[in-house]
């Protein structure tokens, strides 16, 4: 192996993507070291570049999921720009799409279309319900599929109104996952077998599969387990409590041994242990609302950095609730040398390091692209000349 040399250099993507889910797993594929060519809309691009401009005037979402990329504009409903991608798919490893549901196999892009031209391509088929059913046609965003995959259910507060979606896209995020998974598995069994393969994924699957625990919980009709906010619903105490000085602590415990621990070096009331209202956890979580009273009382007293000196020395598993400005200055991704610089079209950017490290590649951290930015380079590779790429251009075909 030559020197930094990552584990997908020489591998191909052709990504025609939008939104998070696709774009999450190519970024993954280019933290590798795979060249990821994402297709965009001329004028406007991956719509997700619009969703915000938090970042110097660029969208959050799109910064954190298309560093590493080439973007190329590509108007498909031109028959030019079809040729164009035909050209680059004879040289792809893969094809990623999350279009809406039957887009693909419309423009001739299905896997079984693909093969038969370039049987080596792996495709990977993005949607929110999957191939077949009574859902496949169904819009599919992120906070809908939470709502089909049961994650709402089991998240927020215990009231009928105070159900809450994650803060981030958990659906999007899951299927990116299992599409990143699912392309690596598939290029390993490309080298044993020399074929290309199909991998079908679905939002609704990738979060269900997720949901396990709370499914089983709930097994054969029984009741599911209930909303309780940021504390577990079924271990206590294990949660957030405030502090004296308007801080609030997350703390959790597992045994029998730690609630012991708790209760003579952070409360400082050893007989509390055994009192019998508490002396097992499903005691403790039945009655939650009187032993959470005691821990805010006995908290109330402290700020928050001599409570978790408390956890620690009684060592009780504990945290600080950050926000996210919290999580940019945290000391321990500081420390860790977490952070990288990639460019960006506003300019430098700070960028979090893939956090599967690996000690023999450094993984790729280039810039996030601007639309359109590596279309004329991409096209003079193909062969075109320039006075040819400025008459694509003109009549809006990139």
């Amino acid at each position: 192996m030559t020197a930094n040399q990552r584990p997908l250099d020489g591998i191909t993507v052709v990504s025609l993507e939008h939104a998070i889910a696709a774009p999450f797993c190519t970024r993954q594929l280019a933290d590798l070291g795979a060249r990821v060519i994402k297709i965009e809309r001329p004028g406007s691009g991956d719509f997700a570049r619009g969703y915000d401009e938090r970042v110097r005037g660029l969208a959050s979402h799109f910064v954190w999921t298309n560093r590493s990329k080439e973007s190329l504009t590509l108007d498909l409903k031109q028959e030019e720009a079809g040729a164009i991608l035909d050209t680059l798919l004879a040289d792809a490893d893969v094809l990623v799409q999350n279009l809406a549901p039957g887009a693909a196999a419309r423009m001739g892009l299905s896997f079984e279309a693909l093969q038969a031209r370039f049987p080596r391509l792996i495709v990977c088929d993005i949607s929110g319900y999957g191939e077949g059913g009574p859902y496949e046609k169904k819009k599919a965003y992120d906070l809908l599929i939470q709502s089909e995959g049961g994650f709402l259910s089991v998240t927020g507060g215990p009231g009928d109104e105070q159900m809450a979606k994650a803060g981030c896209s958990i659906a999007d995020i899951s299927a990116g996952m299992y599409a990143y998974s699912g392309i690596l598995s598939a290029l390993l069994l490309r080298g044993k077998t020399g074929k290309g393969s199909r991998i079908d994924v679905s939002m609704l699957e990738s979060l269900v599969e997720w949901m396990g625990y709370p499914m089983y919980y709930a097994f054969d009709g029984a009741p599911q387990p209930p909303r309780a906010g940021a504390a577990h619903s079924t271990i206590y105490p294990y949660g957030p409590f405030p502090t004296g000085d308007g801080g609030t602590v997350m703390l959790g415990l597992q045994n029998e041994r730690e609630w012991a621990a708790f209760c003579d070096k952070v409360l400082l009331t050893p007989t509390l242990a055994t009192d019998e209202r508490f002396s097992a956890n499903f005691k403790r979580s039945a009655n939650r609302e009187v032993l959470r009273q005691i821990i805010v009382d006995s908290f109330a007293q402290l700020d928050t950095e001599a409570v978790i000196q408390r956890l620690e020395h009684a060592q009780i598993a504990s945290a600080r609730v950050n926000d996210m400005q919290g999580v940019w200055d945290h000391p321990q991704l500081k420390a860790r040398d977490s952070w990288r610089d990639v460019d960006s079209p506003a300019g430098p950017l700070p960028s979090l390091l893939p956090p599967a490290r690996n000690t023999a590649f450094t993984p790729r951290m280039d810039g996030v692209p601007g639309l359109g930015q590596h279309s004329q380079g991409i096209l003079q590779a193909l062969g075109y000349s320039g006075e040819a790429i400025d008459n694509l251009r003109a009549r809006g075909v990139i």
